[in-house]
């Protein structure tokens, strides 16, 4: 039997027993995933997917992709050129079973994309300590408000920075990034990611955010 599924925006046919590589995913070698998007089961297609079907892997190992080349000139008065290497982050997994039902309930964790994500978040979030401090909710939300505050008032103009405007801003501070120091520091795994999460197409490395950023920060 076959499956179709999806994950990292790809979708891939797979067979029980097969091993691919995918999308970075927030999980370590030799844990337990299943991803849920199935788009066909056998000669079941879904709409678009198939209720209750679920593909269960076992991850290998992080890995990284080839090595790809960005290449940028910029053909102007005061022209410019880069040239920037990037590996992409992939999860290596192996196809274990596929479910036509009852994925939903088998209790394996469902596949997460996630580049730079330590994995198994949920079991911190479960800890009976922090249930007995959810007792009081009251109390700690005084507390939160005007650390929020002080984070908008050490707030750069991102603005500044080359084709963003106030909206883009908004969606780069409700992402966490709020001064050019952040975005000078960003790697070449921050950069894909911040690509993937806000959906970019790749304006980051296409306007220089990170080298005005650097230019930015020292004042």
């Amino acid at each position: 039997m076959f499956a179709v599924l999806k994950t990292g925006g790809k979708q891939y046919k797979v067979a029980s027993g097969d091993v691919l590589r995918v999308e970075k995913l927030a999980a370590n070698a030799g844990d337990k995933i299943q991803f849920n998007e199935i788009l066909m089961v056998g000669s079941t297609v879904g709409t678009p997917l198939v209720a209750g079907a679920g593909v269960q892997a076992e991850v290998i190992d992080q890995i990284k992709g080839e090595k790809t080349i960005n290449f940028v000139k910029r053909r102007r008065k005061h022209g410019s050129q880069r040239k920037k290497g990037h590996r992409q982050q992939l999860t290596l997994v192996r196809i274990a079973d596929i479910l036509e039902k009852g994925a939903d309930k088998s209790g394996v964790m469902a596949a997460v994309s996630g580049a730079g994500v330590v994995a198994a978040p949920a079991a911190k979030k479960a800890s009976p300590k922090k249930e007995a401090k959810a007792e009081a909710p009251k109390a700690e939300k005084p507390k939160a408000a005007p650390k929020a505050k002080k984070a908008e008032a050490g707030a750069d103009d991102l603005k500044k920075l080359s084709g963003v405007g106030p909206a883009l801003e908004k969606k780069l501070h409700e992402a966490g990034v709020t001064t050019f120091a952040q975005i000078a520091a960003w790697t070449d795994a921050d950069v894909a990611a911040m690509d993937e999460k806000l959906s970019f197409k790749g304006r980051i490395e296409r306007e220089g955010w990170i080298d005005q950023a650097k230019e930015l920060a020292k004042g």
